[in-house]
């Protein structure tokens, strides 16, 4: 016989489960985030309680019925998700979806609020999960190549910084943007495919860069390029937009400011930073800030070298 407390337990189950399983516009493809939330909630909140419950309601049938219902919707919540992803990477390497299309179909899909004018501490939310899902590669890899003194470990910038990039820099198609210390490449595609530019990326880590290309390429974006090199040693003539996600600090950062600052010798460049390189790289005499920077580490930094 089941106890009034385990009656109650029930049927706050009942009640957190019964506006999800009611939600139709859970199942509407683009509705990403809500479904995101969704998947959380019943994660966190019922399967997590009804797990907790198992062993203490005799006898736990209902229990048990209103688990398996649970893991049902996440399936097919999870099953919409796969196809939406499937639907857009298809897309993409048609060439569907560029540049301005591209950030619709994101706005649509995700609750994508930019904060380019504010601090924000480092923090990754739904358009991070979307961007995981819909620029996937192969099990991502373990580093082989043993990092040098300076070099710092690899951390994905949050996507929602990239987004910021596209708002504040004017790209044209002459441009060529450099993201130094490219990691697994999810900035360089995005900013090919909302700028509609060149790309390349500069990665020391050679399983990152393997990874990388083969996500371009299975993207059909052959307006990326990743090259597994030293970022002291490689070929920046031709690039006008540089960012570092302080990939690197110390001496290192210094050699490739440097190397930065003899290429804007040639032409105008413009430099953008995110996290503790900020402060070191608003210190250079020959970038001058775009607009104010003030040592705020976890805010987008643009700098040019020439004073606007």
């Amino acid at each position: 016989m089941i106890e009034n407390s385990d009656e109650a337990a029930l049927q706050e189950i009942r009640s957190d489960l019964g506006p999800v399983r009611s939600n139709t516009l859970l199942y509407q493809p683009k509705n990403f985030s809500a479904r995101v939330e969704a998947l959380d909630f019943i994660d966190f909140h019922i399967i997590g309680h009804i797990d907790a419950l198992i062993t203490q309601i005799t006898p736990p049938d209902e229990l048990l019925l209103l688990r398996n219902e649970a893991d049902r919707i996440v399936q097919e919540l999870g099953h919409i998700n796969s196809n939406l992803f499937e639907e857009l990477r298809a897309a993409i390497q048609t060439g569907t979806y560029k540049a301005k299309g591209f950030k619709s179909l994101i706005e649509e899909c995700t609750d994508l609020e930019l904060r380019p004018g504010g601090e924000q501490e480092i923090g990754y939310d739904n358009l991070d999960v979307f961007m995981n899902g819909l620029l996937p590669g192969p099990a991502i890899p373990t580093p082989v190549q043993t990092l040098e003194e300076g070099m710092v470990y690899y951390q994905k910038t949050p996507a929602r910084i990239v987004f910021e990039i596209i708002e504040q820099i004017r790209f044209n198609g002459k441009d060529v943007f450099f993201d130094i210390g490219s990691g697994l490449g999810q900035v360089a595609m995005l900013v090919n495919l909302l700028a509609g530019i060149k790309v390349k990326g500069i990665e020391f880590e050679p399983a990152f860069c393997t990874y990388a290309s083969e996500v371009a390429g299975t993207l059909n974006l052959p307006d990326v390029e990743f090259m597994n090199t030293d970022a002291r040693e490689a070929d920046y003539s031709n690039g006008t937009v540089f960012f570092m996600y302080t990939p690197f600090k110390g001496t290192m950062l210094l050699q490739v400011l440097d190397r930065l600052k003899q290429e804007s010798l040639r032409r105008e460049i413009t430099v953008i930073t995110y996290g503790p390189c900020t402060p070191e790289v608003a210190l250079q005499g020959w970038l001058f800030p775009a607009s104010s920077v003030d040592g705020s580490i976890y805010k987008l930094a643009v700098f040019t070298s020439e004073m606007i």
